[in-house]
């Protein structure tokens, strides 16, 4: 993986990312896979609509994720799972 682009969800991030966060990790996962740090003119449409699609979709997997343990708030009306009571040993 390419070591400038970072976890973009909590606890990595002490907040939500920013679309300017996603757009910087899709910029460099665009750069790491086609080995251009800048294309040339001639490639630059297709570049930049590749870092369209990588944010995008980005964006929809932080958005769609679901961390165990994490900063999630449950929802009110969530109901806590029940846990029996230890009962002393029948004699």
């Amino acid at each position: 993986m390419c070591r400038s682009i970072k976890t973009l969800r909590p606890p990595a991030l002490p907040h939500e990312a920013t679309e300017e966060d996603i757009r910087a990790a899709a910029l460099q996962f665009v750069r790491k896979v086609s080995g251009f740090r800048a294309p040339a003119a001639h490639n630059r449409e297709v570049f930049d609509r590749a870092v369209d699609q990588v944010a995008e979709a980005t964006a929809h997997l932080l958005a769609d994720l679901h961390v165990r343990g994490g900063h999630a708030h449950p929802h009110p009306d969530a109901v806590s799972p029940q846990v029996p009571e230890p009962q002393p040993d029948a004699v």
